[in-house]
């Protein structure tokens, strides 16, 4: 199994029944894919629509039905559509239940970086602001290191996205919860150690006696 497939299989198991939800753009659109049976999650995209879904076929794409990130999608019977206005209405009102972002880095206080790329050019931060500040429920899916580096740091160096404290961070090599105390280690992945997680990280990691191992949907 891949990094991003097993991100995207753990944080699937974060879902209830009946969930609204956001997914964000890159890898957290992966989990959508990996719901446990039994969970129907509705998910919503900030250019106006509730009930999307993967295609359902080769050749069913239309230039207009996309995600946030411009992807063709497909829609469930019932599905809604409305205008972005409606749509920051209902993330910036605390409707949603969760959201699913990418990050480049979080810190010690649970701070998520993840709209401004270091040497690239980019439109700006997007929904990314307004999903921090608005969800219920914020989890980070992203990679441990980039290109070796650690991107769980004691201080972000890129600018901060939300100062909201994010809810939980998921990585191939671990789950940890941010927290007032600061970031506890909850589980590592399978086949990896607590010790291997710490040095990856650059933020002090708090590490409870009962450290589990990462379930993962079949």
């Amino acid at each position: 199994m891949d990094d991003k497939t097993l991100i995207a299989k753990r944080v699937a198991l974060e879902f209830k029944d009946g969930d609204l939800a956001n997914l964000g753009i890159g890898l957290p659109t992966l989990v959508a894919r990996y719901l446990p049976a039994g969970i129907d999650v509705f998910f919503q995209s900030e250019n106006g629509i509730i009930g999307m879904q993967a295609l359902p076929e080769d050749g069913a794409a239309s230039a207009d039905l996309t995600d946030a990130g411009g992807s063709p999608i497909g829609a469930i019977p019932g599905a809604a559509s409305f205008d972005s206005a409606m749509s920051f209405g209902l993330i910036r009102g605390g409707h949603l239940d969760v959201t699913v972002l990418g990050g480049l880095q979080v810190d010690e206080e649970g701070h998520l970086a993840n709209w401004m790329v270091p040497g690239k050019m980019v439109p700006g931060m997007g929904g990314a602001m307004d999903l921090v500040s608005g969800a219920k429920r914020v989890i980070v899916a992203m990679t441990h290191t980039a290109k070796g580096e650690p991107k769980i740091l004691k201080r972000c160096t890129l600018p901060l996205t939300a100062v909201r404290r994010v809810d939980l961070v998921v990585t191939e090599m671990a789950v940890i919860e941010p927290t007032d105390r600061g970031l506890v280690l909850r589980e590592v992945a399978p086949g990896r150690s607590v010790a291997e997680v710490v040095e990856a990280t650059a933020a002090e990691l708090i590490v409870p006696p009962d450290v589990g191992t990462m379930p993962v949907t079949a």
